[in-house]
């Protein structure tokens, strides 16, 4: 993957450009993260360069992105409990400390994970770990996440 896209991660995702891309949500884009240091991390991006935070969006579109979050939270959570039994919850996280564009995290949490930061936030992490790079290693993960978008998102449409 080249990294053009990563100065326009919303427009590219808008042009079909994002590879990260997993599914078009009613508020944004669900993307499976750069880093996979956590099997799962996935993002999901407004729909929007120009929001830069949930309070920028009208009411409607606030809670239909709140919506897409909770639906990217549950797919990360059944795809990751199935795949791995040290799998604990899902943690959601809406910062915007560094990127200027809304967007929330969606971090999978495990029983594996270091004594140090398995309580703590994910940005504890030693630097080394957000070098890990999403690659063809990640192609079952990114299938697997995207048929669970789609299912609980055929559930949620028939209930």
């Amino acid at each position: 993957m080249t990294g053009d896209w990563k100065r326009d991660r919303i427009g590219s995702a808008l042009r079909g450009e994002n590879p990260t891309v997993l599914r078009r949500l009613d508020a944004g884009f669900a993307v499976i993260g750069d880093t996979q240091f956590l099997p799962g991390y996935c993002v999901l991006l407004a729909d929007s360069p120009a929001v830069g935070r949930l309070t920028d969006l009208p009411r409607p579109r606030r809670l239909a992105f709140l919506s897409d979050m909770e639906l990217l939270g549950e797919a990360v959570g059944n795809v990751c409990a199935r795949r791995d039994p040290g799998f604990r919850r899902v943690n959601l996280e809406i910062l915007g400390n560094t990127d200027p564009f809304l967007h929330a995290h969606v971090w999978p949490r495990y029983g594996w994970e270091p004594a140090e930061v398995v309580g703590r936030p994910v940005w504890l992490y030693p630097v080394e770990n957000w070098a890990s790079s999403l690659g063809p290693q990640h192609d079952s993960l990114r299938s697997e996440l995207t048929a669970e978008i789609d299912r609980l998102r055929a559930a949620s449409s028939t209930s």
